[in-house]
C-alpha cells in the first residue's frame, strides 16, 4: 500500500448493482484502494473484482490452501497482506514452511508467519495488471482474507503455472456472497469471574486463554473487562501509538499479531521508520509495512498471560464495535527485560 494508495479517496458514492456498473465505477476511480471503492458502492470487494473476471487479466481461482500454498512458494520474494477493518500489514519475503491442516494451516518462514483457517478461504483471484500481479482470496461474505502481491524479482513464470494449476473451469464474475457476520460484543460471565481468575493464574500456554473462554461462555474483550489485575490493566487508547513509537525508537523487537476470521499475520522483528498520515500511523520499514487507523482504537488492554516459559505480556488494541484490531507482544529472551519495561512506561485508563 503506496502513500497515494492510503491517501485516495473515491469520488463516485452512489450505489451500483450491475457489473457493468461496477466495472465503470473501477475505471473512473483507478488510484481508489477496492476496499473503500466497494464500500462506497455498497459492494464487496470480491463483488467488485468478480465484475472484472475475464479469464485473462482477472480469473479465478481454487482458493484451496492445500493447493494454492505450495504453488506460492514456488513464486520466490513477494509481499504478504493480510488486513481487517482497521489495520493492514505487509510483509515481504518468501513463503516456507507451509503446513496443512482441516481446521487450521500455518505457514512459518523466516519472513511470513501466518495462522490460516480454511473454511473462510471461499473465493480465490488471479489478477495481472499490466506489471502488477497479485492472488487475492476472499470469505464468504465477500470480504479480503488474505492478498499475495509479486515484486519486481519474483518468479512471473511460477505465477502463470500457478493460474494454469488453479483456474476454475467456469469464469463467470456473477457470485453469491453470505451476510456479514457482525462483530460479536463484548460477553462475560460476572458469576464465573472467580473461575476465570483462577484458571488464568494456572495457563501454561496462550492457546488455552480461548480454550478457557469457550468453557466459561466469555470472549476475549468480555473477560479483558472483567478480570482485573494482576491479569490485565486498561491503558488509554493514545498507549498503542506509543508502545509503536517507543518499540522503534528502543530498538525493542516485537511480534505484531494482525488478523481477520480467515487468516493471522505475524511480524517479528524491528521496527524502525514510523509517520503519520492523516488518522494513519504507518510503519513503512524496507521489508515491512503497517497501516493502521488510529482513530479506530476505542480500547487498548494490557494483558499478562502466564505460560511455562514465563508471562507472555501483549498489548491489543479494539475498536468502538469490540472487534480485535492487534496484537503486539515482545520478542521472548534476551529483550523480555525491555519489553517488560516499554509497557511499564504506558498511561493507564483512569
Amino acid at each position: 500500500m503506496s502513500a497515494a494508495d492510503i491517501t485516495a479517496e473515491p469520488t463516485l458514492a452512489a450505489p451500483a448493482t450491475t457489473q457493468q456498473a461496477l466495472r465503470e465505477a473501477r475505471a473512473a476511480n483507478p488510484k481508489a484502494r477496492a476496499r473503500d471503492l466497494a464500500e462506497s458502492l455498497g459492494v464487496t470487494e470480491a463483488a467488485l473484482l468478480a465484475a472484472e473476471v475475464d479469464g485473462q487479466q482477472v480469473v479465478r481461482i481454487d482458493p484451496a490452501i492445500e493447493r494454492l500454498f505450495p504453488l506460492i512458494g514456488s513464486l520466490g520474494p513477494v509481499m504478504a497482506l493480510t488486513r481487517n477493518d482497521s489495520v493492514v500489514s505487509e510483509r515481504i519475503g518468501i513463503y516456507e514452511g507451509f503446513r496443512p491442516g482441516e481446521h487450521a494451516a500455518l505457514v512459518v518462514g523466516p519472513d511470513i508467519d501466518l495462522r490460516m483457517f480454511p473454511r473462510h478461504w471461499q473465493h480465490g483471484f488471479a489478477v495481472s495488471n499490466g506489471e502488477r500481479r497479485s492472488i487475492q482470496i476472499f470469505d464468504a461474505a465477500g470480504d479480503a482474507v488474505h492478498k499475495v502481491h509479486l515484486r519486481p524479482e519474483s518468479d512471473v513464470a511460477a505465477f502463470d503455472a500457478l493460474v494454469a494449476t488453479l483456474r476454475l473451469p467456469e469464469q463467470r464474475g456473477e457470485l453469491e456472497f453470505s451476510p456479514r457476520a457482525p462483530v460479536e460484543a463484548p460477553r462475560a460471565d460476572i458469576a464465573r469471574l472467580e473461575v476465570l481468575r483462577k484458571e488464568w493464574a494456572a495457563m501454561t500456554d496462550t492457546h488455552q486463554f480461548n480454550r478457557l473462554c469457550a468453557k466459561l461462555k466469555m470472549n476475549r474483550l468480555g473477560a479483558y473487562r472483567i478480570v482485573g489485575a494482576p491479569h490485565v490493566q486498561r491503558l488509554q487508547t493514545g498507549a498503542l501509538e506509543q508502545a509503536i513509537r517507543a518499540a522503534a525508537e528502543q530498538a525493542v523487537p516485537v511480534m505484531l499479531f494482525v488478523g481477520n476470521q480467515g487468516c493471522i499475520q505475524i511480524h517479528g522483528g524491528l521496527m524502525r521508520r514510523i509517520e503519520p498520515m492523516g488518522p494513519w500511523l504507518n510503519v513503512l520499514d524496507p521489508a515491512f509495512n503497517l497501516h493502521l487507523r488510529a482513530d479506530h482504537v476505542a480500547e487498548v488492554w494490557l494483558v499478562n498471560k502466564p505460560t511455562r516459559h514465563g508471562p507472555a505480556i501483549s498489548v491489543e488494541a479494539f475498536d468502538a464495535r469490540g472487534a480485535l484490531i492487534l496484537q503486539m507482544f515482545g520478542k521472548r529472551d534476551p529483550d523480555t527485560a525491555r519489553w517488560q519495561a516499554l509497557v511499564a512506561d504506558l498511561p493507564a485508563e483512569g
